[in-house]
Formats: C-alpha cells, sequence, structure tokens
C-alpha cells in the first residue's frame, strides 16, 4: 500500500466550490489520502463564490470554520511577498502558486488549467492537475482507502440524503466523470 499523506496539495477555488467536489476532496484528506492547503485568499475567494450564491454569512462562516478546523494545518502563510516576483496568465491565480511554493506543495489542483502553464510550474517543481485527474490518481494509489473514504462521504451525507449511486451521479454533473466511474467500479 502507497500511503501518501505526505503528498501536499494546494486546493484551489473552484475545487472547494462546488460542495461536491469539496466533500470528495475533503474525506480523501480526511483518510490521509494527501495533505491539503490553501490560503487566506483561497478562502476570501471562496467566500465571495458562495456569496453570490445565495449562501448566508452565517453559514459561509460556519464551512470555512469547519474546513479550518478538520485540517488545521491546511492554512498556509507568510506567502504574500511571492506574489509580485510570478508570471502567470491571470493575474489573479498568482497567489495560489506562491502558496503552494510557500509549502512546498507537490500539485496545485485546479480546474482552470490554461492559467497553470506546465513549463512555468514545472520551475518550481509543481504541476497542475484537474479535480478529475487528482481524484483518480488517488484512487489508483489506494482503491480501498478512496472507496472507504466515498463510503462514509455517502454515509454523511444531508440535505438531501442520497445513495451512493445519485452521488457518483452528482459527481460526474460536476465534471468529476472519470473519479464517478472509477468508484462505480469498485462498488
Amino acid at each position: 500500500m502507497i500511503h501518501s499523506v505526505r503528498f501536499t496539495c494546494v486546493l484551489d477555488t473552484n475545487v472547494i466550490y462546488p460542495i461536491t467536489i469539496r466533500d470528495l476532496m475533503f474525506w480523501f484528506a480526511h483518510y490521509d489520502l494527501f495533505t491539503p492547503k490553501w490560503s487566506a485568499h483561497i478562502f476570501d475567494e471562496w467566500e465571495v463564490v458562495m456569496q453570490r450564491k445565495g449562501v448566508s454569512k452565517e453559514e459561509i462562516e460556519k464551512r470555512i470554520g469547519i474546513a479550518n478546523q478538520a485540517f488545521p494545518d491546511a492554512l498556509v502563510t507568510n506567502y504574500e511577498g511571492l506574489i509580485e516576483g510570478l508570471k502567470l496568465p491571470d493575474e489573479k491565480d498568482r497567489h495560489v502558486l506562491a502558496a503552494a511554493i510557500k509549502t512546498n506543495a507537490n500539485i496545485i489542483v485546479t480546474n482552470n488549467l490554461k492559467d497553470f502553464p506546465d513549463d512555468y510550474l514545472s520551475s518550481f517543481g509543481l504541476a497542475a492537475k484537474s479535480a478529475d485527474d487528482f481524484l483518480t490518481d488517488l484512487i489508483d494509489l489506494n482503491h480501498e482507502t478512496a472507496l472507504k473514504a466515498f463510503k462514509e462521504m455517502v454515509f454523511h451525507r444531508r440535505n438531501p440524503d442520497m445513495d451512493e449511486f445519485e452521488v457518483l451521479d452528482q459527481l460526474r454533473a460536476h465534471g468529476l466523470k472519470d473519479t464517478a466511474n472509477y468508484l462505480h467500479s469498485l462498488l
């Protein structure tokens, strides 16, 4: 069995929201399939997205609090000084790369791959992967633990309660087609 908890990944805002992707990411991290990292900038963006989606201030604070409580070592600090010196197609993404450099991450998990060029990231010893590719890699590394994490996520699912197949359909609807198909094949 490959133990990959030391595999450190910065999670971009677009894989923390929507909820379905975040839940699977967090359950995989809870089962030590990887170590999640994020920054205050990433959570600021997450908060803006939730506000746009009509999530109440109270619920926003609750979600952010739960994430930080579940993963108390995930918050990257003191990365801001790196931002100005970085060059990405979208300057607004430099903070994600800065956090990844500061925490010595292996991967940036983002569904916005075009703004994280492979050549530039590799100069920092980094790569970017989509959530779907990243999660299928984790399943590949440890089928049993990934399936256990998925089943636990489904068991704790509320509002609405869903069975495994309904959750798999929801994962597919949010762009995690390969992940859902892989998990489905393991059931």
